[in-house]
């Protein structure tokens, strides 16, 4: 049962949005407690849901990828098995780093990392059209990226 975030345990979620590598002892020091309390708050906040995960976060250029396409996907109406095997699909193309389905003129939309627009040109006909139910796609290249973070806002009493 989720007891809420007190200030310490909201501490404690900036820090580690900053660097989950830190030590626990150096994570303690930072928010006010000693080490095993703190261990603690930290297994509870995982418990509770609060920490989904603890990753490396990689340079996309380093890795090759220079462009930010968002792209837009009308659909047809899917039957509920076809919807499913889309989303299966989506999950296994590891280019489509995100994917929500959205309320407007289109159904869903994608961010694809592309190493340049040829690459992103024979992505859309290799695999984006042949996705389950796409029958058109509108993207929109990013010029550059003035910010992106992983860290939500972290409030008390949530």
């Amino acid at each position: 049962m989720s007891t809420g975030l007190d200030a310490i345990d909201v501490r404690i979620l900036q820090q580690l949005q900053v660097d989950c590598s830190i030590s626990t002892s150096e994570l303690a020091e930072r928010v006010g407690l000693s080490q095993s309390p703190c261990w603690r708050r930290i297994q509870r906040l995982r418990e509770e849901g609060y920490i989904k995960a603890q990753v490396a976060i990689l340079d996309p250029e380093r890795m090759g990828f220079q462009m930010h396409i968002f792209a837009q996907l009308k659909m047809n109406n899917l039957a509920e098995n076809e919807r499913e095997r889309f989303i299966r699909e989506i999950a296994a193309i590891p280019e489509i780093v995100e994917c929500y389905s959205v309320l407007g003129e289109r159904d869903a939309m994608i961010k694809v990392i592309a190493p340049d627009i040829k690459w992103y040109q024979d992505f859309i006909f290799r695999k984006i059209l042949k996705l389950p139910g796409v029958i058109d796609i509108s993207s929109t290249v990013a010029l550059s990226e003035m910010k992106r973070t992983t860290a939500l806002p972290v409030r008390q009493g949530v």
